[in-house]
């Protein structure tokens, strides 16, 4: 069987496969997240509607499950950035399968049309395993490590990339 990873942008009704999904990554990896599990889990409905309208939401799907996302958030930011990349994670089970290129790739085919040809993104400074990958998908690390102000003590990278899109 030849299985199809997709990715797609997820809309306001769709908050519970964002909620989901955003759970899973918490769940699973929260260290790697600014965000907290017992918090969102308290979330309530209009809580998730209005993050998806304030980020846009992507997921990978494959085989009706959705196993990766990001999201994307319009910004004038630092080192050019006019996107910022948050909340990227993919699903255990299914990391080195492609589902991160496909992220990325959906990020691209939409960069002339959403203003993001420069992204940027933070990754923590002890997550190698993520610079790594973020750095074969050609972001490049800038500017000084900053100290969180979700979670004081632990610092971030910032790294920024041009779309391959052009």
């Amino acid at each position: 069987m030849n299985r199809k990873i997709t990715a797609l942008e997820l809309h306001e009704d769709q908050w519970f496969r964002y909620r989901d999904i955003r759970l899973a990554a918490l769940e699973s990896d929260g260290h790697a997240f600014g965000g907290n599990l017992d918090s969102e889990r308290l979330f309530s409905e209009d809580d998730w509607r209005s993050k998806a309208r304030q980020y846009v939401a992507i997921v990978v799907n494959l085989d009706d499950a959705d196993i990766a996302m990001m999201t994307v958030e319009n910004l004038d930011g630092d080192f050019g950035a006019t996107c910022w990349v948050g909340s990227c994670w993919v699903s255990p089970k299914y990391r080195k399968m492609g589902a991160l290129r496909a992220l990325f790739d959906y990020l691209d085919s939409m960069a002339l049309e959403r203003n993001w040809i420069t992204q940027g993104l933070g990754v923590w400074v002890d997550n190698e395993i993520a610079i790594t990958a973020y750095e074969k998908l050609g972001f490049e690390k800038k500017g000084e490590k900053q100290e969180s102000s979700r979670k004081p003590g632990m610092y971030y990278q910032r790294m920024i990339r041009k779309t391959s899109s052009n």
